[in-house]
């Protein structure tokens, strides 16, 4: 029921697209509303923010104005849930959306049910975010690490790391069970994902990037050649 009362603003210049999405986030009871340019996006978020923004990077001839609407729904609200989902697949993009605030980064490249599952999972990190920090929260911790699952966020040297909800699964799975291979199975089970080799090597390179702009000596993820990763405290 709480479900039926979440308001999704999807920002989506492709009407085709946007129709899509809108049509697949009401069938599980979402409330949905499209916009297909910045304009008519901020001119409504001015009068009411909703309670999750899907937004495209490329916005009716703005290059970056996906970007530019993150900033200004930041200035808003620093809580609200953002999702970027777009058919840019650049490293350099994705870490410009984290940085402004984003939640998450999808490629138009994954399933509509892949989708909906970030989604879902975004709003339960929002409703744990809400709660008091308790003593029971699960945390794991090695080292410089610290993962906090039921908030979903990761931190090295007691700085946050700014990961994906895919890229938190993945390193959640390393990290658990230290010294253990992950297979490329194994990595996609735990992020609720369906990814080839090339992109599970993808991931792994970001997500070594994200905790080297922490510390540059980061060297907790391993390759175990022809098997998967490893997670390595030293």
């Amino acid at each position: 029921m709480i479900k039926q009362q979440l308001h999704i603003a999807l920002v989506e210049d492709e009407i085709n697209i946007a129709e899509n999405y809108r049509d697949a986030l009401q069938r599980i009871g979402y409330r949905v509303s499209l916009f297909h340019n910045r304009q008519d996006a901020l001119a409504a978020f001015a009068l009411a923010l909703p309670d999750m923004a899907i937004i495209d990077v490329g916005l009716q001839g703005e290059y970056e104005g996906g970007f530019d609407l993150c900033r200004t729904l930041r200035q808003l609200s620093e809580t609200l849930p953002i999702i970027f989902l777009t058919a840019r697949n650049s490293e350099l993009d994705e870490i410009s959306a984290l940085r402004l605030g984003a939640d998450d980064y999808l490629t138009k490249d994954v399933s509509i049910h892949q989708v909906l599952a970030r989604v879902a999972a975004l709003f339960r990190r929002i409703q744990a975010l809400k709660k008091p920090q308790s003593v029971d929260e699960q945390v794991i911790a090695h080292g410089s690490l610290r993962i906090n699952i039921e908030r979903i966020e990761t931190y090295w040297q007691e700085q946050p790391v700014m990961l994906t909800l895919t890229e938190f699964w993945i390193v959640h799975t390393l990290a658990k069970y230290p010294g253990q291979v992950k297979n490329r199975d194994q990595l996609m089970d735990a992020a609720h994902v369906v990814l080839d080799n090339n992109t599970i090597t993808t991931h792994i390179k970001r997500i070594r990037k994200k905790f080297s702009y922490i510390d540059a000596e980061f060297n907790a993820i391993k390759t175990a050649y022809g098997m998967g990763y490893r997670w390595v405290i030293e």
